[in-house]
Order: C-alpha cells, then sequence, then structure tokens
C-alpha cells in the first residue's frame, strides 16, 4: 500500500468514526469528532487543504441531518447559536495540534509519547476554549451570561472532553502500534518469497 492509499484510507476511517459517533452527541457512545480532528491533523497532514475542510463540512451535514431528523429547523437547535461557525477555528486547533506533532522529529517513545499528551491536553483546551467560549457568549440558552458563568461553564465541561479525546486517540495509536507490528513481521517475510 502507498502513502497516498494509507492517507485515503485513513481519511475514511476518521470520517466514519465521526459519523457513527456524530449523529448522537448525547449517546452512551461519545462523540469523537475531537479526536477525529486531532488525528487528521496527525496522519493527513500533507492533505491539510482539502481534508481539513472535507471533514469540516462533514460535521455540519452531520448535525445537520440529526437537527433536521429531530423536526427542528438548524438554527432553532439548542447546541446551535450565532457562535456555531467558532467550530472551524476550534477544530482547526485540534487539527493544527496534530499537524504539529507530527512534524516534529522522531525521538525516544517515552519522549514522544509525553510530547504528544501534552500537545492534546493544551489542543483541546484550546478547542474547548474556542468553542465553549463561542456558544456560552452568543448562545439564546445562557440567559444571564457572566465570567464566573463562563469559567464554571468551562472547567464543567473540560475534563469530559478532555477524557473522550484522550480515549480516542489513544485507541487509534494502539491501533496503529498493532497495525505496524503485523506489517514488520509480514512485510519480511512477503519479501524473502
Amino acid at each position: 500500500m502507498n502513502d497516498r492509499t494509507q492517507r485515503a484510507f485513513i481519511l475514511l476511517l476518521l470520517a466514519l468514526l465521526m459519523t457513527a459517533t456524530r449523529i448522537n452527541h448525547f449517546a452512551p457512545v461519545p462523540d469523537a469528532s475531537w479526536a477525529v480532528f486531532f488525528l487528521g491533523g496527525l496522519y493527513l497532514r500533507a492533505w491539510t487543504r482539502w481534508a481539513f475542510p472535507l471533514l469540516m463540512a462533514l460535521a455540519v451535514v452531520i448535525d445537520w441531518l440529526v437537527i433536521s431528523a429531530q423536526g427542528l429547523q438548524f438554527w432553532q437547535h439548542y447546541c446551535v447559536s450565532p457562535g456555531y461557525v467558532a467550530l472551524v477555528p476550534a477544530y482547526l486547533s485540534l487539527w493544527t495540534g496534530g499537524a504539529w506533532l507530527q512534524g516534529l522529529p522522531k525521538q525516544a517513545t517515552w519522549i514522544m509519547l509525553a510530547r504528544g499528551a501534552l500537545v492534546l491536553v493544551v489542543s483541546v483546551a484550546l478547542c474547548h476554549l474556542i468553542a465553549q467560549g463561542a456558544f456560552y457568549w452568543s448562545s439564546r440558552a445562557v440567559v444571564d451570561p457572566s465570567v464566573a458563568g463562563w469559567a464554571k461553564n468551562y472547567a464543567d465541561w473540560f475534563a469530559p472532553y478532555l477524557r473522550t479525546a484522550v480515549l480516542y486517540v489513544a485507541a487509534a495509536l494502539l491501533v496503529h502500534a498493532g497495525v505496524a507490528a503485523i506489517a514488520r513481521r509480514w512485510v519480511p517475510r512477503a519479501a524473502a518469497h
């Protein structure tokens, strides 16, 4: 499999993961969108120009379909406010974190893991700051916005969003490590034949 085919396969997997989990924002299976954008930057850095907008458009289409299926107008839904457009820079912060991490020189595994964990936490914190802030300050659902209320809301929701992103990214990296280990064992045997 060449590099282009691998990237296309990863893009397909990320799109499927986001589609499967974003359709039920509050279901027992949490939304993987934040991890999808971080992993997109990590694995699809060279395709940022079109892969990021494609995944962003997919997120909006999924939201529109889910909200329409509930019999609501898109802009009437609780989660949609004028701040909805801030999802673009919010998700771009996740993508940029993954892309930046991919661009770093390779080092010892534990150093890469520590650096990756730090970049993921910072990326999620920035994404949450943008997305949650835009929603909090522009939503009609927040009756009396205040700095104290915003700070509490940010703190209340940060850990669940971080936990979800970490779990999905960790799972993806474990799958990556498993596939790489299998490939290392299989490729030398295939070359010997």
